[in-house]
């Protein structure tokens, strides 16, 4: 039997209101081998008695999932984010079937398995899963590099929360034991002349350069206060496409500190004359 690859992945579920799907969630996180759990602010007792009968052998995973006030700051150390979602139509990033999207999320959050020369820790990984009865609203999909929906009929595509769960973390095992192809066709290498791209920014630096950015254009007047946050999700999705690498946004942030430098001065400039 195929040993599955190690990865360093969270489980990350929004505003759970089930504690039942909660504890099948933990549950599932130990059969498939997936040691974090997060949980954002959960509508119900993810440590009461229902949820931690559902959860079996995964009681003691339970008991280490970590409570976090908002996504943004769940995905804060994450770089490869991957969000499910059952819409059909509007989604702010494309949709992809599972096995698409979850091989992006084990390129760069798989471990090597033996490797003596020691390596710098590896942001982890987070696959993201929506409320149970609305899923997760635009902004939150933005939090993700890729979005995921599973197939099913199409007169009724709404799963249980422990049901959606459960098929994309089978997916994703069959994958990690090389089962199945992690990329149905390889990028070009950089020997064939192709670019090769880096892994993507941890998720609080890209916040933070879209902060500043934010701040700069209000103050430029390119955004106005009311307009805002549509414009910027906009921005964000663009990013988000491009899953810009820890020097891109380094350089966007350089970007952005100068051209606030230079705006003032001219302004203190205009201001003396």
């Amino acid at each position: 039997m195929a040993q599955a690859i190690p990865i360093n992945l969270q489980v990350v579920l929004v505003e759970p209101a089930g504690p039942l799907n909660v504890g099948s969630v933990a549950r599932l996180c130990a059969n498939f081998g997936i040691d974090g759990l997060r949980l954002v602010a959960p509508r119900c007792d993810p440590l009461g008695e229902e949820a931690r009968r559902m959860a079996v052998h995964g009681v003691e995973l339970l008991e280490r999932a970590s409570l976090w006030p908002t996504l943004e700051a769940a995905l804060a150390d994450c770089d490869r984010v991957v969000a499910t979602s059952g819409r059909l139509e509007g989604p702010p990033l494309p949709l992809l079937p599972p096995a698409d999207a979850l091989a992006w999320l084990l390129e760069g959050s798989a471990s090597p398995q033996a490797d003596p020369v020691p390596q710098p820790k590896m942001a982890p990984g987070a696959l993201v899963f929506g409320r149970e009865d609305r899923g997760l609203a635009n902004g939150e999909l933005l939090q993700a590099g890729r979005l995921l929906q599973i197939g099913t009929g199409p007169s009724y595509s709404s799963l249980n929360l422990s049901h959606a769960v459960a098929v994309v973390l089978h997916e994703l095992h069959t994958l990690r034991r090389g089962e199945r192809s992690l990329t149905a066709s390889p990028p070009p290498t950089a020997a064939e002349g192709a670019m090769v791209w880096a892994n993507p920014c941890r998720r609080h630096d890209l916040e933070a350069a879209l902060a500043d950015a934010e701040a700069l254009l209000l103050e430029v007047g390119f955004l106005l206060p009311h307009t805002s946050r549509a414009r910027m999700a906009k921005l964000r999705a663009l990013l988000q496409r491009a899953q810009v690498s820890e020097g891109e946004v380094a350089l966007l942030r350089g970007m952005v500190c100068q051209l606030r430098w230079a705006s003032r001065r001219r302004a203190r400039s205009e201001s003396d004359t």
